[in-house]
């Protein structure tokens, strides 16, 4: 039946100089919103840090000519025999402070992108800098039409820029618009990727919030495709697969997907199987994975820890299946788990929509005896991202 289903479905918080008293209201309206949004990915990660820190510097260093400047990119937008150039673009795209802005950033970018490529010789990548704009100032709509643009036919064409994107659609509820936009990405393969890893986490992210029949269907379908191809999903896409079909009261298929989970003691991983096997019917398989963290000398935030919610799952689970030494068992396990802090007050959805962090940057100035024996590289320059130099991949944390 499982196989046959597999089968089937094949800033800053604020900003500190406000340059055009004019357009004050409509600023302040558009930094609010941008502080509502929480990413999947942190700002960190997403590098909208970096943006806001770049964005500050430019501000202050045009603050006697910023106006000046729009209104000669203006010109020079509708102008056919004006050009515009790398600096102009990098500036006023971090001048932007409101709608009209962001407007002429569009008109400059469609020009730019449709300019003789041979008389560009600059290295700077557009793409991942225009989308955390977009993402600063909370505009999905805007980004979407111009990812799908044919004047901007290219210029997106980044995995961070991705990334970013179907970020900033998650966060807005707009999760239809992200299976649309992994669609071409797919027909695209970027770095001859078809399925870039964080990528594939939004779209399974955004088939969970779905959490309906046919979210189930395209995910299962995405999942099979993933497996055919020798892909190996990172654990939050492992976790977000197997939550929907546990939602969707498929928590045969949740169990089984879980088997890819390289750490099977992951703390989301581990509430999901014990969640799912009480569902089941089977307590007995779940009580020795509520046993086995208890007894360990871990200190917070490090603990392992059970959901209150999936210990209820299994509380109820136990009371159907009436039988006395289980109960037992299950009451002393669960005692134990409270008085040794093992079970918190937030929800499985809770952890698996939490927010993912930016691994810390390694010190490579490590003693000769821990080093690899691995070639070591870190005396070559590291190529810019999107403006932003950068000596990690995010979400690297999400490999295990």
């Amino acid at each position: 039946m499982l196989a046959s289903r597999f089968t089937s479905v094949a800033k800053y918080s604020s900003l500190s100089v406000i340059y055009n008293l004019n357009n004050l209201t409509k600023f302040a309206s558009l930094a609010a919103n941008s502080q509502k949004i929480r990413c999947l990915y942190s700002k960190a990660t997403l590098g909208l840090d970096g943006f806001v820190q770049t964005r500050q510097v430019i501000l202050n260093q045009m603050s006697n000519i910023s106006e000046k400047f729009k209104h000669k990119m203006t010109e020079y937008s509708n102008e056919e025999t004006n050009m515009i150039f790398t600096e102009d673009l990098k500036n006023m795209i971090h001048l932007s402070s409101n709608d009209e802005d962001i407007q002429l950033v569009i008109k400059m970018i469609k020009k730019f992108n449709q300019q003789n490529k041979q008389l560009r010789f600059g290295s700077y990548v557009f793409g991942p800098v225009v989308m955390r704009m977009f993402h600063h100032f909370n505009k999905p709509e805007l980004a979407f039409e111009c990812f799908k643009a044919p004047e901007l036919n290219g210029f997106f064409d980044q995995l961070m820029s991705y990334q970013i994107l179907l970020d900033l659609l998650f966060e807005n509820g707009k999760y239809k618009e992200i299976l649309e936009a992994f669609d071409i990405i797919k027909g695209r393969q970027i770095d001859g990727l078809k399925y870039p890893r964080n990528v594939v986490v939004l779209v399974l992210a955004a088939c969970y919030k779905m959490n309906t029949k046919e979210s189930l269907d395209y995910a299962l379908k995405l999942w099979n495709e993933l497996k055919d191809v020798g892909h190996y999903p990172m654990r939050r896409a492992t976790t977000f697969c197997a939550g929907l079909a546990f939602n969707q009261g498929e928590p045969g298929i949740a169990l089984e997907i879980l088997t890819s989970a390289r750490n099977q003691n992951y703390t989301t991983v581990r509430n999901l199987k014990v969640a799912a096997m009480a569902e089941v019917g089977r307590v007995e398989n779940a009580l020795p994975v509520l046993k086995s963290i208890l007894g360990e000398d871990v200190a917070a935030p490090n603990k392992h820890t059970f959901n209150k919610d999936v210990i209820e799952r299994v509380r109820s689970a136990v009371a159907k299946l009436d039988n006395p030494e289980v109960t037992l068992e299950f009451n002393r396990i669960e005692e134990q788990l409270q008085k040794e802090g093992h079970i918190i007050d937030s929800n499985l959805d809770e952890q698996l929509c939490s927010e993912i962090q930016k691994p810390p940057v390694m010190n490579n100035r490590q003693p000769q005896r821990f080093q690899s024996n691995r070639p070591q590289f870190q005396n070559k320059r590291f190529p810019m991202k999107g403006g932003y130099r950068v000596r990690e991949r995010p979400g690297l944390d999400e490999l295990v």
